[in-house]
């Protein structure tokens, strides 16, 4: 009788949710620049080099390879999102990365319709970038949260974009921003780079 019991309610269910709208999922295919491109092939080869120089004979050596492929990845994704971000330097010029060429077009139709975006990253160190390049597309203050904001923090950040205030963007990182927080005025989320979990995403979105 006094055994926990869980009571849940379904987002696909339209009698205890009805006002919440479908979602819609769409992917989109952004290039690489040329600047892109040639470090991503660049770093490939390299990679690709020191793993094949390992052969796999045992479970040390196979380990060793698993942790370069891991590495290899790591830095691919990094390169995807913006050159700058994999070596460290740079003014992060939205010219260097199709990625963020992309984000500005899906931001400009959300400016135009006076909406608001969510933008996941795992990433902390691109958060700053990313915030002063979307600042010049939508001419105003967004906010970001990452794993250093507190919780009394992040909660009045989010009072604050579910506020009649326009905010127009909320950048997140997905572990600091997957759980916890009703972002109930975003219109549109947007994965600008992806996390290994596909569930930790889906939660993220809804």
């Amino acid at each position: 009788i006094t055994a926990p019991f869980l009571l849940r309610r379904l987002k696909s269910d339209k009698a205890i949710i009805s006002d919440l709208p479908d979602k819609i999922e769409q992917n989109e295919l952004a290039l690489l620049t040329e600047r892109q491109a040639a470090l991503y092939q660049e770093t490939l080869e390299q990679a690709m080099k020191a793993i094949e120089g390992i052969e796999a004979t045992d479970s040390q050596s196979l380990f060793v390879r698993q942790g370069l492929v891991l590495q290899m990845i790591l830095a691919l994704k990094q390169i995807c999102n913006h050159p700058d971000q994999y070596t460290g330097q740079g003014a992060y010029l939205p010219a260097d990365s199709g990625k963020f060429q992309m984000l500005r077009e899906i931001c400009e139709t959300i400016r135009d319709k006076h909406e608001r975006v969510l933008v996941f990253t795992q990433y902390r160190e691109i958060t700053p970038h990313l915030n002063v390049f979307l600042e010049s597309v939508f001419g105003r203050k967004g906010l970001v949260i990452s794993g250093s904001v507190k919780v009394k923090e992040r909660n009045q950040m989010a009072d604050k974009f579910n506020s009649d205030t326009y905010v127009p963007y909320m950048i997140l990182t997905i572990k600091a921003g997957g759980t916890g927080l009703n972002l109930t005025r975003a219109n549109h989320v947007v994965l600008f780079d992806r996390w290994w979990n596909p569930a930790v995403e889906s939660q993220a979105v809804d």
